[in-house]
């Protein structure tokens, strides 16, 4: 108990020794440091009764007001290619992504269940794996039967069909990347129109009366742009997904009909 009060009474003696020393300090400041501290206080006085700034807007607020400044006719026929465009977009990206199969890994189990049992064994094996590469694997294994020139040609006659599905809808997000700069330009045009209008009923070359209209104008075309650019990225990376398929589809057909053919020889089929 003595022990607390003793380290209660050193620490009010260092408390009480504080506030003396800052007394002091304080009444022996130079006049200058005064008017300083003076002036950082009305400083500080000034600056809360001062309105505040606006925070500063981020990107996407300021593209929502130019899209919104823009008009919403033009505008929103923009903004539905954009969204068809990527539907379409994503929807081909995971189909193709599902498509793509080992076709190494692939046409060793077909070799290895061709060997050992026979035609129906390597078409289960077909049946059991997804993408065009199986299906074309299973179309000539079921026309084996019927000698290697059939199996070529039905090879051949399915890799169309797979390459048709596979580039299915491709074709709109074409049109959506020509339709919307077009789309732009047309509602530019359309506004520098309004504006030649509006100076023409005016009967003054006044800057502030068409630069509203000219400014809108042009949102379209960014706008446009802007869409035509987005789905571009994604219409390259769905062609050069689809070349990289077809081109598995085209060794795999070569390497099946050379399996078909050596085991009709070791077999004498």
């Amino acid at each position: 108990m003595k022990k607390l009060f003793s380290i209660m009474a050193v620490a009010a003696i260092v408390f009480v020794g504080t506030l003396n020393a800052n007394a002091a300090t304080a009444q022996t400041l130079p006049t200058s440091s005064q008017a300083l501290v003076t002036a950082a206080t009305v400083s500080i006085i000034q600056d809360e009764t001062a309105p505040a700034a606006e925070p500063a807007k981020g990107f996407h607020q300021e593209l929502k007001d130019r899209f919104v400044e823009g008009g919403p006719g033009f505008m929103g026929i923009v903004l539905l290619c954009l969204i068809l465009g990527l539907a379409i977009a994503i929807e081909r990206i995971i189909y193709l992504n599902l498509s793509t199969t080992n076709t190494q890994k692939l046409a060793q189990d077909v070799e290895d269940a061709l060997n050992s049992g026979g035609i129906e064994a390597a078409k289960e094996v077909c049946r059991n794996t997804k993408g065009p590469v199986a299906s074309i694997y299973y179309q000539g294994l079921d026309r084996a039967h019927e000698g290697i020139d059939i199996a070529e040609k039905a090879v051949v006659a399915y890799g169309g069909v797979q390459m048709g599905q596979l580039e299915k809808n491709v074709s709109w997000i074409s049109l959506f990347i020509a339709l919307a700069p077009m789309l732009g330009f047309m509602g530019t045009v359309i506004g520098m129109i309004i504006a030649f209008d509006k100076i023409q009923a005016a009967g003054d070359m006044n800057p502030s009366l068409v630069a509203g209209g000219i400014k809108v104008a042009l949102l379209t075309t960014v706008f446009g742009l802007i869409v035509a650019i987005i789905l571009q990225i994604f219409y390259n990376y769905i062609i050069a997904k689809i070349d990289s398929i077809v081109n598995s589809m085209e060794d795999a057909s070569i390497t099946l009909i050379d399996m078909l053919f050596d085991y009709k020889t070791k077999n004498k089929i």
